[in-house]
This record gives structure tokens, sequence and C-alpha cells, in this order.
């Protein structure tokens, strides 16, 4: 017998009626009427010259031949089934991009910006996995990532997206905010801060305040932390330009007196040199990179 495309349909209606012992209850799974079910099995047991079931008044009932059929076809079709749901999740996936980055620069910079890219691109979906560590671009791991550092890590290709700048911000109702006037006053007051390798003894060395020990109350592991504990009236804080902008938009912080440092190091995107970035990875990419730079970054 020809397993010809003309027949899948007999045998799915087969398989069906072969699991349930009942070609009502094949047809209400296969959403077709219970004669349009007999109607394949009987196609096939012309086809073949033998029965497949044996018709008694309870129902039906496999012979030898159709144990033997039902076997195979159950398994063929779930192998099918398997091969068919494997294609649609590598078709789904070729519109899903994985990005690796920072916590802070997500919620602050990222997540602002991306009701745009939605808008321009409706058929890409995304993956955001914040977290402190480089990403692993194994053949599990994110199409990209964007980092704050060097621009240096082995096996990437890294774009700089924008450089940055540190300075002292505060919530306006913070005790001591309206007697702050210069640069030494920020060292008498409360102050937050976070991991980031540049901090405030970085930033006072550079506005020249000397022989202070900075009050240093509340650490916070990433920079989003520390912007909320300085909104809520904490302290003053070492603030990124990118990371705070939201904050100092709604009048949540605002820059204290002081010089705007330098940072020693930029955001970039990173990319593995390994693979190559698939369509929609490189679209994202490109959209990141034109919104840093709309920016002036």
């Amino acid at each position: 017998m020809s397993t010809r495309a003309e027949w899948l349909s007999a045998l799915a209606a087969f398989e069906s009626a072969a699991r349930h012992q009942n070609f009502a209850h094949a047809g209400e799974e296969l959403h077709i009427t219970a004669s349009a079910v007999s109607h394949h099995v009987r196609k096939l047991e012309s086809r073949l010259g033998l029965p497949l079931f044996q018709r008694h008044a309870r129902g039906v009932a496999l012979t030898a031949a159709g144990r033997q059929l039902a076997d195979a076809a159950s398994s063929s079709l779930a192998d099918l089934e398997d091969v068919l749901r494997g294609l649609k999740a590598s078709s789904e996936d070729r519109d899903l991009v994985r990005i690796a980055t920072l916590h802070s620069f997500t919620c602050t910079w990222l997540m602002p910006r991306l009701a745009r890219f939605a808008d321009a691109h409706p058929g890409i979906r995304l993956s955001i996995e914040t977290g402190f560590a480089l990403a692993r671009f194994d053949d599990s791991g994110p199409d990209l990532a964007i980092r704050h550092g060097s621009g240096q890590w082995p096996g990437t290709q890294a774009t700089k997206l924008m450089d940055e700048h540190l300075y002292p911000v505060a919530a306006p109702h913070m005790p001591g905010f309206a007697t702050t006037k210069t640069a030494r006053d920020v060292a008498a007051l409360p102050l937050v801060s976070d991991n980031a390798r540049q901090g405030w003894h970085d930033w006072f060395r550079a506005a020249k305040v000397l022989g202070v020990t900075p009050d240093e109350r509340f650490r916070f592991t990433d920079s989003t932390g520390a912007l909320e504990a300085s909104a809520t009236g904490l302290g003053a804080v070492l603030a990124r330009e990118h990371i705070v902008a939201p904050y100092i938009t709604n009048g949540r912080l605002v820059q204290l007196p002081g010089p705007s440092l330098v940072s020693r190091w930029s955001y970039y995107v990173v990319l593995p040199t390994h693979r190559r970035l698939r369509p929609a990875a490189r679209t994202f990419v490109d959209w990141v990179i034109e919104e840093a730079r709309a920016q002036g970054g």
C-alpha cells in the first residue's frame, strides 16, 4: 500500500479510532463526524483487503492486523508531530532575540524606549536577561549583550553605545539638601553607593575635596537600588548620567553642586565572534545603536 499524502487523513482517523476504540470519540477529537471516521477506516480496509476492526453492538475492537497497523500509525504520527512541533519552535525562535544586560540599564534606559522598538518591529520578540556576570555565548546563550566596561572582552566584538559621566544627586526633600551649596558640602551628607568601580573617593578627588572621610551609610549591589534609596531621602548618590536620567526628569532626584566626572568605562553592545548574528538580532542591534546616537551617545 502506498503511503501517499491522500492516505494520511485516513490513517489519522484510524489511529484515533484505535486509541478510543470508538468512532464517535475519534470524530470529536478530529472535529469530523463518526460516519466520516467510519468512511476513512473502510477505505483503509478496502485497500488492504482485510478488516481492521471487529464491529459489534457495543462498539468496535481491533483485529490482529488492526493492532499492528495502529501501533505503527501511532508511532509514525507521534514522530511527525514532534518534527512539526520542533519546526514551529524553530520558526518562532527566528523572531526571538535574547539580550543579556544589567538590571539598572534595563529599567532606566532600555525599558522606556522599548515601545518604540515594538511599534517599529511588531514581529520580533525580546527576552531580556539581567545580571552582573558576563554573557556566555554558547549554543544556549544569548544573542548579544549590552555591558558597561572597557570594551575588551575575549571572544567578542564590542561596539560602543555611549560614554558615561558621574555626578552626585539627591532627593530635594532630603535633610541638608537646601544648604548644600558646594562640593565640600556634599561630603557632609549621608552617602549612598553601589558596587560600581568608580565611586565617591574618585569624585571627591576630582572635586578637589581633600581630607574628608565620606559617610557611606548605604551600599547596594545594583545602581537602581542605590538610586531608589536616594530618592526616598536616605542620602546623596553618585549617579551615572544615563541611568539617573528618568529620576532627574520626574524630579525625584536633583543634581548637586560639583563636577561631572568622566567615567573610565562606557556602554557597549557585545556580540560573539564565533557565530553569525541572526537577522532579528541584527535588527535590534541596529535599533539600539540608533537610539543611543539619537540621544547623543
